[in-house]
């Protein structure tokens, strides 16, 4: 339910096509649609441009794919993240378009192709290749909420003349998500680098020491460089979200 949807069903209605009984029924599911288990947000794409996206995690894989099969029936792309093969198989048995993403751990069903500004792109960084899944998992959401993403993996502070090599992509970049695990000290370099918002994403990769990504968290909201924001450990879909939103303002 997008703002032309809403447009379209006023319009109908003044022009006689619909009656306000026929109006009413198709603003019924606003501002929530209630399955007993879960009470869809289809109010989301109309206050904030992208529909609800499902958590998976904790979900069975019916649960994820009757919510998944009720936001596509109103929505042209849907997100699920951290979800397993599991709940894939349950979710293209209802929806057929959906498509799983290993790597990321999203199901996605993209329908309806989004226009990319080619001149303004998220660049989205990893310390280590075992930070990747949730790299991808920002890339992804980026990507599918209408963006141009490239992606620059194992440039960690231990071999920092791989970070400098990317200098000319890193400067170039709108806005840029950092994914570092261990001791998270990649998100201060590159925020002392540029003059770009940067979204540090803290991962739970590393010794005990890093107690699953406490330390990589404390080192990135610690950080001197300015201009540097930072997520919730392996929250990859939150900054992707968020690089989202500032890739597109103006």
């Amino acid at each position: 339910m997008d703002s032309k949807t809403v447009a379209a069903i006023l319009a109908d209605f003044r022009d006689g096509r619909l009656s306000m009984e026929q109006a009413l029924d198709k603003f019924k599911d606003l501002p929530y649609e209630d399955l007993d288990f879960v009470k869809i947000d289809h109010h989301r794409m109309l206050r904030q441009g992208f529909p609800e996206v499902v958590f998976a995690q904790g979900k069975t894989p019916a649960q994820v794919a009757a919510i998944v099969e009720r936001l596509a029936q109103v929505n042209g792309n849907v997100i699920a993240s951290r979800a397993t093969p599991e709940m894939y198989e349950a979710t293209r048995a209802l929806v057929p378009a959906a498509r799983y993403h290993e790597v990321a751990r999203m199901i996605v069903v993209r329908r309806d192709e989004v226009v990319v500004d080619e001149d303004r792109f998220i660049l989205v960084m990893t310390a280590g290749t075992s930070d990747i899944p949730v790299a991808e998992e920002a890339a992804l959401t980026a990507e599918i909420m209408g963006n141009k993403v490239t992606r620059v993996f194992d440039v960690g502070v231990a071999g920092i003349h791989r970070l400098l090599a990317q200098r000319q992509t890193i400067e170039e970049a709108n806005v840029i998500i950092v994914v570092a695990g261990m001791e998270g000290a990649l998100a201060s370099v590159v925020g002392g680098m540029v003059a770009k918002p940067v979204i540090a994403v803290p991962t739970s990769v590393g010794y005990g020491a890093n107690f699953g990504g406490i330390a990589a968290l404390l080192a990135m909201l610690n950080s001197c460089a300015a201009g540097v924001a930072v997520v919730n450990i392996d929250n990859g879909f939150g900054a992707g979200r968020l690089a989202s939103i500032i890739n597109k303002m103006r």
